[in-house]
């Protein structure tokens, strides 16, 4: 198991990022806060799940480790792969999802794309007595959004399936928030959009 990758950005998307380690390009699947939080040139360590199939070896990459703990718990509930699993780290934070969980909030898992109410059910009902095991997710401060906050959390939405129309209106939701804190980063601004589109 690669259980985290240390090396330099290489290249950038709004879900994916390849990052060279040892002359090695390697691409990893990247939440969008994950994502946006990567500068090319610049060397990181993001944590690290390999998912290993018939016919492919993907690598999934995550800002810490309770993000990369919470898409291996989410995967072992009835009928959610990690693309699913992604969707749900993407929404909800190790911390929103334990306390979602525990009080059975469907409406907050229902945020998720991909999750209905049976779903999210079904969910409580799996990982209820699991998600404390979660550790808890640092307090580290945010970097402050770019500029070009606006462009990485529409990219970041579309990529998640969502159309660029509802990701531009999104954006407009959540401009209030930017303008009101500039130190709000873009992974707490695309959760916000993310709440917005759930709406």
């Amino acid at each position: 198991m690669i259980a985290q990758v240390t090396g330099v950005v290489s290249g950038v998307g709004a879900t994916w990022a390849v990052i060279t380690v040892g002359g090695f390009g390697l691409r990893l699947l990247c939440t969008p806060s994950t994502a946006a939080g990567l500068r090319v040139g610049q060397e990181t360590t993001l944590s690290t799940s390999l998912i290993v199939r018939e016919d492919s070896l993907t690598l999934y990459g995550f800002a810490d480790d309770a993000e990369r703990e919470t898409f291996e718990l989410v995967q072992t509930a009835t009928g959610v792969g990690p693309k699913l699993a992604q969707a749900i780290v993407s929404v909800l934070s190790p911390d929103d999802l334990r306390v979602a969980i525990a009080t059975e909030n469907l409406a907050a898992l229902c945020t998720v794309p991909g999750i209905g109410r049976r779903g999210a059910q079904r969910l409580v009902i799996e990982l209820k007595d699991k998600v404390g095991a979660l550790a808890v997710a640092g307090s580290a401060t945010l970097p402050a959004a770019p500029p070009a906050w606006r462009e990485q959390v529409r990219l970041g939405l579309e990529g998640l399936g969502w159309s660029a129309r509802d990701a531009e209106a999104a954006c407009d939701r959540v401009q209030p928030l930017a303008d009101e804190d500039p130190s709000l980063g873009v992974a707490g601004l695309m959760r916000a959009a993310l709440r917005s589109l759930a709406k």
